[in-house]
C-alpha cells in the first residue's frame, strides 16, 4: 500500500485528496479530502497576473496542504494548476512558491488534460451498472 496526494489547483479553489493506493488491487481509498476556496484567479482576466493577496491565499493553503501530507506520511504528491496559472504571466512566481512548499514541480495541465481529469473524476463513483455515454455538465 503506498499513500499518495494530488493536490488540484483551480481558479478558484484548491483541493487536495490524501489516499492510500493498492496497486495489486487496483484500488484507491480516499484518507483525506480538502477544499479551500483561494480565488487564486481574482482579476487575471483583467491585468492578466495573479494578485499579491490571492497568491498568498492559495500559498498559505499549500502551506497547509504541505503540512497535513507529512502528518499523513504521504509517499508522492501530485500538484496539478489549471486556467487561471495558464493564462498568468507571473505564474512563476506562483510555482516556485508551490515547489519550495510541497518539494514538487507543480504541473500547468492543458485545457484538454484539464477537461479529461474532471470528465475521470466525475465518473469514477460510478459503479459498473451504468453504461455510456456520460455526460457531465
Amino acid at each position: 500500500m503506498t499513500r499518495v496526494a494530488a493536490v488540484d489547483c483551480g481558479t478558484n479553489s484548491i483541493r487536495l485528496l490524501i489516499a492510500d493506493v493498492d496497486v495489486t488491487a487496483g484500488t484507491l481509498t480516499d484518507v483525506t479530502r480538502t477544499m479551500t476556496v483561494v480565488r487564486l484567479g481574482q482579476g487575471v482576466d483583467k491585468t492578466g497576473e495573479f494578485a499579491a493577496d490571492a497568491l498568498e491565499r492559495t500559498l498559505a493553503a499549500t502551506d497547509d496542504y504541505a503540512a497535513q501530507c507529512r502528518d499523513a506520511g504521504v509517499e508522492a504528491v501530485r500538484f496539478v494548476a489549471t486556467s487561471a496559472t495558464r493564462d498568468a504571466r507571473n505564474r512563476d512566481e506562483f510555482l516556485d512558491g508551490v515547489r519550495a512548499r510541497l518539494g514538487v514541480t507543480p504541473e500547468v495541465i492543458s485545457g484538454d488534460e484539464e477537461a479529461r481529469l474532471s470528465f475521470r473524476g466525475a465518473t469514477s463513483v460510478l459503479d459498473a451498472g451504468h453504461d455510456a455515454p456520460f455526460l457531465v455538465a
